[in-house]
């Protein structure tokens, strides 16, 4: 492939290896990564995208079943969305938060228009962690206490609170921090900490463990309980029927504030508009970004409810950004709303779901003996590979790295030797790409994990 010409008129030509070579040694001599041992990456050069696909310089096209980190709802350079910050760009680029904008109101009326119960007003941040931060900060100062109860098998952001919230191990380099935060078990059946055999056990269970770390912890010390409604990278872990239910009478037996991190699973990954919908609660809080706007511009926010918002009629609310609700972030958030209801998004993601991704990876467990267990919703699942079925060993241990993570290695290679760009994490391969991808392209995807998962077979016994 030599290049092509994208929805919005732009050509794109690949080959060029001087423009590859620049953008190599531009990353490589002056960008700082994430997350990373700087002399022992690689990153990709990416020449361009478009809807689920995008391309090195080379014209090696992969299918993003990633949605990069699971924000591109929408794809690559949607014109809609792309149209709407142009448009948004000619005529105000920029106002600062304490002024009035046009998009930002309308954005926050859309949001809280589709928000659970009485969750009514939208505080705009620049993204997920940030969200996580204030939404603490409001529970605290809302109900007088400070400490906050998070999953050890999650992840909430990358700053001082977010982080010590979290808690897989990108949490260990960063301690202390936020000393008023203990963490305990979510359910997960699979490999419950419980010892329970059933879904019903371990809603049971893991409800009564919560209860207990409340008490122990000084249920009059607690200010909230933050839960990714399914969790995310560490492992999309459907809560069981009944837990969210049960974690929201226990917030409202001990006066707890519960927040519910969305960033990840909100506008439109489970099919919902948020995805406590699929679970018929309502908390206090609702935090987001990623899918909001597909990242184009970052956004995130709080959703907050009646009572909380109320508190602060009052009592000045100490926080604030100088992007908070940028007008280009959000003139493409009011466009995904547009995209949404017109392409009708949250069926085509539940259809999807059901119809293809469900049933297809089903089937994988009767010829993979490497795949234990396979779950999830929507457009978000995870295959948990493992060495043996009897003993569920994970096929690479715990936040393995090195020789250690080799077979995990192999496995997303080829993945994207096939022309899929994979999202793995410990011992799972994650299946998120843009909801707005075809049909035809995810049966492709799909068909591309199922044989790469032949590589993970060779390690199990």
């Amino acid at each position: 492939m030599t290049g092509y010409s994208d929805r919005l008129g732009t050509v794109h030509p690949f080959g060029d290896a001087a423009a590859e070579q620049r953008v190599r040694s531009d990353d490589r001599n002056h960008v700082f990564h994430s997350w990373s041992a700087q002399a022992q990456i690689n990153p990709l050069p990416v020449a361009a995208g478009e809807g689920s696909t995008f391309w090195d310089y080379e014209g090696n096209a992969y299918l993003d079943f990633s949605s990069q980190l699971v924000n591109l709802n929408l794809g690559h350079q949607h014109p809609d969305l792309v149209r709407a910050i142009q448009h948004q760009a000619g005529r105000l680029a920029t106002i600062q938060p304490s002024m009035a904008s046009d998009v930002r109101g309308e954005l926050a009326r859309l949001i809280a228009g589709v928000a659970p119960g009485d969750l009514n007003k939208v505080f705009f941040t620049n993204g997920g962690a940030d969200a996580n931060e204030y939404a603490v900060r409001m529970a605290r100062r809302v109900t007088g206490r400070r400490k906050v109860l998070s999953m050890y098998r999650s992840y909430h952001g990358g700053t001082s609170t977010a982080i010590s919230l979290t808690g897989d191990p990108r949490r260990w380099a960063n301690e202390p921090s936020d000393s008023s935060v203990a963490h305990f078990f979510g359910p997960y059946l699979y490999r419950s900490a419980f010892h329970s055999t059933t879904p019903e056990e371990e809603t049971q269970r893991a409800l009564e463990h919560l209860e207990n770390v409340i008490v122990l912890e000084g249920a009059p010390t607690v200010a909230a309980i933050i839960i990714e409604t399914v969790v995310g990278t560490n492992g999309v872990l459907v809560p069981p029927p009944g837990y969210l239910a049960g974690v929201r009478a226990l917030c409202d037996t001990y006066g707890i504030v519960y927040i519910a991190d969305e960033v990840m699973v909100g506008f439109g990954r489970l099919g919902e508009w948020f995805a406590v919908d699929a679970f018929g609660v309502t908390p206090d809080l609702i935090t987001f970004a990623k899918g909001v706007n597909s990242g184009y511009v970052p956004l995130g926010g709080v959703v907050i409810s009646d009572r909380i918002a109320s508190f602060f009629d009052t009592v000045s609310f100490q926080g604030g950004l100088t992007y908070s609700g940028h007008p280009l972030a959000c003139a493409a958030g009011v466009a995904t709303f547009d995209v949404f209801e017109r392409d009708g998004i949250l069926a085509r993601v539940r259809d999807l779901g059901e119809r293809v991704i469900e049933p297809e990876i089903a089937s994988w467990l009767e010829r993979h003996p490497s795949l234990g267990e396979v779950r999830g919703r929507g457009m978000f699942w995870a295959l948990e590979l493992v060495r043996s079925r009897e003993t569920r060993e994970p096929l690479v241990p715990f936040n393995a790295a090195g020789a250690d993570a080799a077979p995990m290695a192999e496995v997303a290679a080829a993945c994207k030797a096939a022309g899929v760009w994979p999202f793995t994490h410990f011992n799972r391969i994650h299946i998120a790409p843009p909801l707005i991808i075809t049909e035809g392209e995810l049966r492709h995807g799909l068909a591309a994990i199922d044989a790469a998962l032949t590589v993970a077979d060779r390690f199990a016994g």
